[in-house]
């Protein structure tokens, strides 16, 4: 239940205060910062909302909110007012019977509303599951189903879609739909300071995560392993109170809540949003100028689209410190390109939705090409053998559990199997390939099931993906085998082009040639195709599809006509 909120702060909140300091101060000192470090210890009782949000946001003026929309018009909340309106919101839906416990499936866009009701959930002790506007009715059937939905809050383009999704939930929608309870009237109501008790082990958010090669699991986090685990992310960020963090990401994915809500506000730090129906670079790029953003974060789609741009030279970054990319592996030749144009350095970070950041390049260290970097400080990465679970050198991505990661889910909700195999043999298994060199950088190869032998040679796609994104005509690029009767697999690559580019056999030589003058010769792209390709719903390639596309046609005896080889070009011979 709630009462007024004391003035104090509490043992959990000086804790998690002099922990985020620490990492603050060690800006830049990456070894001082693993060997210093650690996780805070908040108790057995915690609420985020409640004992970090609203002990440093009430009565604090500063921006906490900024969002800016295509037609230049925008909202500013200060911390304060983001506390008393999630105050107000978590009363109204406590009235409406949402309490501790309860499961809240949350779709909305990148407005004010969004963080509001995020806020206001994590005070009542309920659990948010943020899921994207884009799904359609079988989708939200699944997730109300496995999620166990007590109530939904939509906005009301979407609240249609829940005509078809039975159950007996809840239902808030922003604006107005027939049959809806209208968000706006939590407005009306006088909320009042929430004092929630949570125990840190209580669940806070439920994730499906995207589902590129199988069925979207179920993901748990706790008040603990996302609230406090996302103190390693702030440190890759490198940003600090009174910053403008701007991250290019979409609402109900893991990265939202990663670098638009956990990071930037564990920092005290402004969250700065652009929406746009169409990507437009110069947009963009005026008004990270405009806003003054010091921080930004971008999947490396974006920055492929900014690097075709005129970034402007060094006047043109504004007051941009740090440039931060993840979502997946960044290719040396975008990090180039902004280098020399604005003398920053693009940072990659590893991490996944099960957990918050693992890996990463640390602003004012030494990075190296190509590399994700270390081990966040208090993060038990290791790399182990995938046949023997033996430490190694190169092998699998896996956290140590004997190490208790802080930062790692509770597990996949209702299917023990794959959590056994999550699991299995003292470590959480990542799914993901890397190398480390002999300072302990870690450089990553691929999925685990994306990693096959050529002519006896291991392949990662992302190393020839990096060189093929080199190329101008190359927007992305996906490598798979395709089954070869005498090399077992050659490397193929499917190819989306960028604009100005035919799809023909001129541009599959061109391609084809630079792969060749780049690239090892047991490494060569064998063929080519010019093709959409396939991704999740969260925009990550499903190589998973292609593969069964070669694999399909090899087995049924077909060629597939629309492929480029190399053998078709004699001249390429020429070339080593």
């Amino acid at each position: 239940m709630a009462s007024s909120a004391t003035s104090a702060p509490s043992p959990s909140t000086t804790a998690y205060r002099e922990a985020r300091d620490t990492l603050v101060s060690l800006a830049g000192r990456h070894d001082d910062a693993v060997r210093e470090f650690r996780w805070p210890d908040v108790g057995e009782r915690f609420n985020w909302a409640i004992d970090w949000f609203d002990a440093f946001a009430r009565g604090n003026d500063a921006t906490g909110l900024w969002i800016v929309e295509e037609d230049g018009s925008e909202q500013k909340l200060t911390f304060d007012e983001l506390v008393q309106r999630s105050d107000q919101v978590a009363t109204w839906l406590e009235s409406l019977g949402v309490g501790k416990g309860d499961r809240v499936l949350l779709m909305l866009g990148n407005q004010v509303e969004l963080w509001e009701t995020m806020l206001a959930v994590f005070k009542l002790g309920a659990i948010v599951m943020p899921t994207t506007a884009a799904l359609g009715p079988a989708d939200l059937r699944d997730r109300v189903d496995r999620g166990g939905a007590r109530a939904v809050v939509v906005g009301e383009s979407d609240a249609a879609k829940f005509d078809e999704v039975p159950g007996d939930y809840v239902r808030v929608v922003v604006g107005s739909a027939e049959g809806w309870h209208s968000y706006a009237d939590a407005y009306a109501v006088e909320g009042h300071p929430f004092e929630t008790t949570t125990a840190a082990a209580d669940p806070l958010l439920l994730y499906f995560t995207s589902g590129t090669t199988s069925k979207p699991k179920l993901v748990e986090h706790t008040q603990v392993s996302y609230p406090v685990g996302h103190l390693s992310t702030m440190y890759w960020i490198g940003v600090r109170p009174g910053d403008v963090h701007l991250a290019i990401s979409s609402p109900g994915w893991a990265k939202h809540a990663w670098s638009c809500f956990f990071a930037p506000w564990i920092a005290e730090a402004t969250i700065f949003v652009y929406n746009y129906t169409r990507f437009d670079a110069v947009a963009l790029l005026e008004q990270i100028r405009r806003a003054k953003v010091t921080t930004f974060c971008a999947p490396p789609t974006v920055w492929r689209m900014l690097i075709q741009a005129d970034l402007g030279g060094t006047e043109g970054k504004g007051a941009l410190r740090e440039l931060l990319a993840a979502g997946e592996p960044l290719n040396p030749e975008v990090i180039s390109q902004v280098e020399k144009a604005w003398g920053l350095t693009i940072r990659d970070g590893y991490g996944q939705t099960e957990t918050t950041l693992q890996i990463g390049n640390i602003a004012g260290e030494q990075l190296k090409p190509g590399s994700m970097g270390r081990p966040m400080p208090g993060v038990p990465v290791a790399l182990v053998d995938p046949l023997t679970n033996e430490p190694a050198d190169e092998g699998e991505i896996v956290l140590d559990l004997s190490q208790h990661p802080v930062n790692l889910m509770t597990g996949y909700l209702g299917d023990d199997e794959r959590q056994a195999e999550a699991m299995a043999g003292g470590y959480y298994h990542t799914g993901d390939v890397a190398q480390r060199d002999e300072d302990g950088y870690i450089t990553y190869i691929g999925r685990t099931d994306d990693v096959f032998k050529a002519s006896d040679y291991k392949v990662s796609p992302f190393e020839l993906e990096s060189v093929l994104i080199e190329h101008p005509a190359v927007a992305e690029a996906a490598v798979v085998p395709a089954p070869d009767p005498t090399r077992l697999a050659v490397p193929k690559a499917y190819v989306a082009l960028a604009a100005g580019h035919e799809p023909d056999a001129e541009t599959a030589k061109s391609i084809l040639g630079y792969a060749r003058e780049h690239l090892a010769p047991y490494l060569r792209v064998r063929r080519i195709e010019f093709y959409e390709l396939p991704k999740t719903i969260s925009g990550k390639i499903r190589r998973v599809e292609l593969r069964d596309r070669e694999q399909r046609a090899f087995d049924e005896g077909q060629s597939i006509s629309e492929e480029f080889r190399d053998d078709q070009f004699p001249e390429l011979r020429s070339q080593r």
